[in-house]
């Protein structure tokens, strides 16, 4: 396990890695998972052997630390997780990245180019206030203190299910609401405008379940490469890893 200061203040955020050629891959979970959860058997899998592999909980998740001063926005998670990068001293990786984690991906990739070189984004969140989708939890709906002290986290792991109340559960309350929160605020410029913008290989996987991807054809004219992943929604890398793995590996 490896870890960086990210705050100012001493707290840490984590990650782990398997050693590998460059450029490494780093892999961002969404709202209330984990990495490793997500992704180690992706990473496990022949077609993307040989590389080096960084899987990062980001602050309030997982392993690293959940300081109760921090402010948790998407902009405060891609200064997080450009502290673990530098501290790692990784330069022009790929980014795997998940629902609320491609949101932060794209801030990171907007702030800091020289750390990114290519983004696969996996139904990213691209706009301010979404639609309720598979990847919707409620958090949000909450006021904080009702969340973190009145029931809200209890009824929203029961609402979610066991899989995702399975790592939801691991992460901070108050942690969880501010990040969902700061989703569905958004940035300004938007996390959509930020992605049409950015000049780097960048593909976004969208679920066949989920639905149509708003926007889609702006995407593309902007050069982003929209995936349709048959028989998969929201967790794609579950829903059909056979084709996600060849996304990231390039071959799809």
């Amino acid at each position: 396990m490896k870890q960086a200061e990210f705050d100012g203040k001493g707290s840490r955020i984590r990650w782990t890695e398997a050693a590998g050629n460059e450029p490494a891959r780093v892999y961002v979970h969404g709202l209330g998972s984990a990495s490793t959860v997500y992704n180690a058997h992706i990473a496990a899998r022949p077609e993307l052997a040989g590389r080096r592999t960084l899987f990062v909980d980001l602050p309030g998740h997982g392993i690293s630390d959940r300081p109760a001063d921090f402010g948790y926005t998407l902009e405060d998670h891609a200064d997080a997780l450009a502290a673990a990068l530098d501290a790692a001293h990784v330069a022009g990786a790929e980014l795997v990245a998940h629902s609320m984690g491609g949101a932060v991906a794209i801030v990171l990739a907007h702030r800091r180019p020289d750390l990114v070189s290519r983004l696969v984004l996996t139904e990213a969140n691209l706009d301010p206030y979404p639609l309720v989708t598979a990847g919707s939890s409620g958090i949000a709906s909450y006021e904080e203190d009702d969340y973190v002290e009145n029931g809200g986290h209890a009824r929203v792991l029961e609402k979610v299910g066991p899989s995702w109340a399975a790592t939801m559960r691991l992460a901070d309350p108050r942690a969880l609401h501010r990040t969902a929160t700061g989703l569905s605020r958004g940035t300004n410029p938007t996390m959509r405008h930020m992605l049409e913008e950015l000049t780097m290989d960048r593909v976004y996987l969208q679920g066949e379940l989920s639905g149509e991807l708003p926007g889609r054809e702006g995407l593309e004219d902007a050069g982003v490469r929209v995936v349709t992943v048959p028989g998969a929604g929201h967790n794609v890398m579950f829903d059909n890893p056979d084709a996600f793995a060849a996304e990231v590996a390039g071959k799809g």
